[in-house]
């Protein structure tokens, strides 16, 4: 990201001693150090600086684009294109999980690692060498700038203390310990210093819980949006007890303690989400979004009206686009969005028709369609979807979903078609690209594409986060929409979480049925972990929680080795209602999606453990 820092110079300047008269001068084409750590503007443009190289917090992107020297994990223009938080990095989480299906189009994609799983040489994902690029930053920020004569310094330095234990969190959730630095390494320091050890994975998550408590009482109740304030320390804080408490409970110690929690410690976790969690309800002014008559418009409205009381910490995305310039902006509209697109093509990734069943109907029953009794008959899309649960339309799009400028051939004007086939009155089934009968296109425009790359589809796309009024004809880069790093509704389903294995299940029921009351269904009149873990699947898909849940539960080797299904619609020309077609194992892959075990911690690498010798790899590397 461009600044008018030159931070690198800077440094440089702070360690060179005076052997000249000429290096004494002040210089006049560059901040010096005594300028910059007592100025606030120049002290808060570093720091948007350090905001900027954790892309890591907006869906667990990992690198920036227009080559930062933040990318010291690649910086090629594959990994720049699929991987930076501005092009497509915020979508890769959505392939390796049960939400969804990569279709095709991007510059990168992750068909290997749902295929096989990460392996010990695998690049994707990684958070190593970008993240400790930018602790060392924030060290120096946090060293640096607690000399400085600011009068609210001490909240800035808090600032990037919550940066540096995000980096940490995003960090033990890949690799579990991983070495814990916070101070700056000197050149000529010590091979301890130089080849650290790892730290346990205990140590790393008991650092995260005392830096997100001590500065949360120091940050301020109220920033300016994209700033971590008193209530986003608290969410972190909830957030990463959560995951320790899991792992606690549900995992397993391994290399001599390196991994895991010794015995009987989850309720210590789970008791500090609860507080924090608690807190957060009780006392912060955020509260569920609920201010729309209309049950989908209002969950759309969660991702779309900047400012909402729901949102508790944002990443704003302002500014150019990149073909203008830009580096601020992201590309979630334009890779999800459905036809019309810039390249004809839109819905990156396809949800499974088994993750559309998880959402209920309206008055609790589950949502699992009876496949036989499907396709004994025929069905209009609202006799189809039309009691689901409000959330499904406002996260899904599918056949009959309105969207501006759509083809929509028989549904009509700015309507999504993704008939696939067309039954004649004769009964004679047409499906060929150009095929048409009695005028209408054998194949609906959405699927034209897929039906020129014999790509599947399964049936759906994903509408969370879409913007209407994106301009998805430019290029990458285009979305203005806030990306939602913290919310209102997590922190509630992290405490009823907490508050089940704590065996406070009347705290955990009233929590889960506030988020199904604002959805538009039926309360829930009991609550187990089952109820638990399906609230946090369908309120919270596609917002990067459900590959790092089912790792914490140790559920993935399960829930990920498995196959998927779509659906395809199929025109009748006779009634103009549609049969349905279930398709099994729609990703169509050589082999069925794997989660190995292993992967519960993901490989160091052979790169960096020879690097380090100091350096243990994870089992089964």
């Amino acid at each position: 990201m461009k600044t008018k820092l030159n931070i690198a110079i800077v440094a440089l300047a702070a360690t060179m001693t005076s052997c000249y008269d000429v290096l004494d001068k002040v210089p006049t084409d560059r901040y010096t150090d005594a300028v910059v750590w007592n100025d606030p503007a120049l002290l808060d443009m570093y720091l948007a600086e350090l905001y900027a190289c954790t892309p890591v917090m907006i869906n667990d992107a990992t690198c920036l684009y227009n080559s930062s020297p933040m990318n010291r994990d690649g910086n090629d223009w594959g990994t720049v294109m699929g991987y930076s938080e501005q092009m497509e990095g915020t979508v890769r989480m959505l392939e390796i999980t049960d939400e969804a299906k990569y279709n095709f189009g991007a510059q990168a994609h992750m068909l290997d690692i749902k295929d096989n799983g990460f392996q010990v040489n695998s690049t994707q994902m990684q958070w190593w060498g970008n993240a400790y690029y930018t602790i060392r930053n924030l060290n120096d920020f946090i060293e640096r700038a607690a000399e400085s004569s600011i009068s609210n310094v001490n909240e800035r330095i808090a600032e990037a203390r919550f940066l540096r234990a995000f980096c940490y969190f995003a960090m033990v959730k890949r690799y579990g310990g991983v070495p814990l630095i916070t101070e700056v390494q000197a050149i000529d320091a010590d091979s301890t210093a130089l080849y650290p050890k790892r730290n346990t994975e205990k140590e790393l998550y008991d650092f995260i819980l005392k830096e997100t408590d001590e500065i949360s009482e120091i940050l301020p109740s109220a920033t300016d949006a994209g700033r971590a304030n008193k209530w986003a320390a608290l969410a972190l804080r909830s957030r990463a007890a959560l995951y320790a408490g899991s792992i606690a409970q549900f995992g397993s110690v391994q290399l001599d303690g390196l991994l895991g929690f010794p015995n009987g410690e989850a309720s210590q976790y789970y008791q500090i989400c609860y507080d924090a969690s608690k807190k957060i309800m009780s006392e912060s002014p955020y509260a569920l979004y609920n201010t729309d008559a209309d049950k989908v418009e209002n969950f759309k409205n969660i991702f779309l009206k900047k400012g909402n009381c729901e949102a508790i910490m944002v990443k704003q995305h302002t500014g150019p686009s990149a073909s203008d310039g830009g580096t601020n902006r992201w590309s979630w509209d334009m890779t999800e969005c459905p036809r019309p697109n810039v390249w004809g093509v839109g819905n990156y990734h396809g949800p499974y028709l088994d993750m559309a069943e998880e959402f209920e109907y309206i008055d609790g029953t589950p949502g699992k369609i009876d496949r036989e009794y499907a396709k004994s008959r025929l069905w209009t899309m609202e006799e189809l979807w039309g009691n689901k649960d409000p959330r499904f339309a406002a996260s899904v799009w599918t056949n009959g979903t309105s969207w501006p400028d759509a083809v929509g051939g028989v549904l009509g004007e700015n309507t999504i078609d993704m008939h696939n086939g067309i039954i004649s009155k004769d009964g004679t089934l047409i499906d060929g690209r150009y095929d048409s009968y009695e005028g209408v296109a054998a194949i609906g425009d959405q699927l034209t594409r897929f039906k020129e790359l014999s790509c599947t589809n399964t049936g759906f796309g994903v509408m969370k986060y879409l913007d209407p009024t994106a301009n998805n004809m430019n290029w990458f880069s285009e979305s203005t929409t806030d990306y939602l790093i913290f919310r209102f509704g997590e922190v509630l389903l992290n405490y009823a979480e907490a508050a089940f294995e704590l065996g406070r299940t009347g705290d955990a029921l009233d929590a889960v049925n506030q988020i199904r009351e604002r959805a538009g269904i039926a309360r829930l009149t009991s609550i187990d972990r089952e109820k638990i873990h399906h609230e946090r699947k369908v309120e919270l898909v596609f917002e990067n929680h459900r590959y790092w849940d089912l790792r914490r539960w140790r559920t993935a080797v399960t829930a990920l080795t498995r196959t998927y299904s779509g659906l395809r619609y199929i025109y009748d020309a006779a009634s103009g209602k549609y049969r349905l077609d279930f398709v099994d194992d729609i990703d169509g892959r050589p082999q069925t999606p794997t989660f190995p075990e292993k992967n519960y911690y993901l490989p160091i690498g052979h790169g960096r453990t020879s690097a380090n010798p100091n350096l243990v790899e994870n089992p089964g590397y």
